[in-house]
């Protein structure tokens, strides 16, 4: 990807493209087709603490502001602003899940995953009232706007699904013009034929593009930037990419985090199954955060918490004599996290608490740190302050009592408006109505 991301704001040409993606579903659903620019109105209401929505400053660094899903599950013509904190709320079966794995799916298509890694089971996110065409194909679409020093850029993406995964038409547009259009032309041909936005006497560069990918994504390598239309659409493209790569899916799952864990590399996974290792890394190299996170303990933890800590076993013998050795046995020995309860007191090991425990101390720790602590691989040519990670979690208030989710909400707006992490989630009512009246958290309410 190239560094270079600032866009010509002298070019001024036509709108260009590749032509109409060809419908994949029947009369009426229009599924396989793009939306034009500044399609439907939203669906979904906010709550009394919604914040502002992607109309505001210009953002600084590369951040999803809009999620749109035209025809996604049980979500038709929605589009949700996403602010630095935005809660989805709503009973069993209004698409609050729904939103989020459409938004995770971007991400990993924005990572340059194929399509049957993202869509494991993508007749599962065509809507029910969605018609085959007279090929019997029928199919989704999604998209997002993405703000940063470039300015608005959208993305729209529509899906087949049946009879066979593949994309049928995607759009990479901005201010109304059209920079990237793929569509589906010969069904016998396993890509889309693609343009691309030139400028100059040449205007559009046409060449096919995988059926499996999403483009934007491989524009990088294959749009050269010499010319100003050139550079333009690399500055849309390297922006959104940028945005849909710094996601990090969260579900913290108890039952793996109770046991020792190897030594590593002290970056936490999506489960949070190695939280041990990791509290070892930040005790050491991140003092501050980590003395928030034991204050935070103190909040959602049963019982004294003075502090933080790990117990590291010893290894197995045989590592050698000296510094070298010791090195080496800490290496292969065990972390165990502790809570050290204070002088006097026992500490007591990770495994022994609670559940909701255990997934607040995880979340809180998510939400205090960064890509350098994540186990996600953001855009290597950004340093970590110039980029937003969006933290995902679904169920984010599974387990927790009102006290523990008034304190999660606390620091994600704490580390939301510095700048760094945002928090995109799904929870349930009891927690909304504590959202609703913090200023600055989004509630999407999705009731009927």
């Amino acid at each position: 990807m190239r560094a270079a991301v600032a866009a010509d704001a002298g070019v001024r040409a036509a709108a260009v493209g590749a032509g109409t993606a060809r419908s994949v579903v029947g009369a009426g659903s229009r599924v396989g087709t793009i939306a034009p620019a500044g399609g439907p109105a939203r669906a979904g209401t906010a709550g009394s603490g919604s914040g502002p929505g992607p109309a505001g400053p210009t953002h600084l660094r590369p951040t999803v502001t809009e999620l749109r899903l035209s025809a996604f599950a049980t979500h038709r013509a929605a589009v949700f602003p996403l602010g630095p904190v935005t809660l989805f709320a709503g009973p069993s079966g209004s698409g609050k899940s729904q939103a989020l794995a459409a938004y995770q799916a971007l991400a990993g298509l924005g990572c340059g995953s194929p399509l049957d890694d993202v869509f494991p089971d993508p007749v599962a996110r065509v809507p029910e009232t969605a018609v085959p065409d007279a090929d019997g194909r029928r199919g989704f679409r999604i998209g997002c706007t993405v703000d940063g020093p470039v300015g608005p850029v959208r993305l729209d993406l529509a899906v087949q699904a049946e009879p066979e995964l593949r994309v049928v038409g995607e759009r990479l547009s901005q201010d109304g013009q059209i920079l990237l259009s793929t569509a589906l032309r010969d069904p016998r041909r396993r890509s889309v034929q693609a343009g691309w936005f030139t400028g100059g006497a040449v205007g559009v560069t046409r060449a096919p593009l995988p059926d499996d990918r999403l483009g934007t994504a491989l524009l990088p390598l294959r749009v050269a930037g010499s010319t100003a239309g050139q550079r333009r659409v690399l500055a849309a493209a390297e922006q959104v990419v940028v945005a849909l790569r710094s996601v990090f899916p969260c579900d913290p799952r108890p039952e793996r985090m109770r046991g020792p864990v190897t030594p590593g590399e002290g970056r936490l996974r999506g489960d949070c199954a190695n939280l041990a290792d990791v509290l070892r890394r930040t005790r050491h190299e991140c003092g501050t955060r980590h003395a928030l996170l034991a204050a935070a303990a103190r909040t959602g933890c049963a019982g004294p918490v003075a502090a933080l800590d790990v117990r590291v076993s010893e290894g197995e013998p045989g590592g050698g004599d000296g510094a070298f050795g010791a090195f080496q046995a800490a290496r292969t020995g065990l972390v165990t996290g502790l809570l050290d309860r204070g002088p006097g007191r026992p500490a007591t090991e990770l495994g022994r608490l609670a559940a909701g425990e255990l997934r607040f101390l995880a979340l809180a720790l998510v939400l205090l740190t960064g890509p350098g602590v994540l186990a996600v691989d953001p855009a290597a040519e950004l340093l970590s302050a110039r980029q937003a990670l969006t933290v995902l979690a679904d169920d984010l208030d599974r387990g927790l009592d009102r006290r523990q989710s008034a304190e999660l909400l606390r620091l994600a707006l704490l580390s939301g408006a510095r700048g760094h992490i945002r928090l995109v989630g799904a929870i349930g009512e009891d927690t909304a109505g504590t959202a609703r009246d913090l200023p600055g958290v989004s509630v999407v309410d999705l009731s009927p």
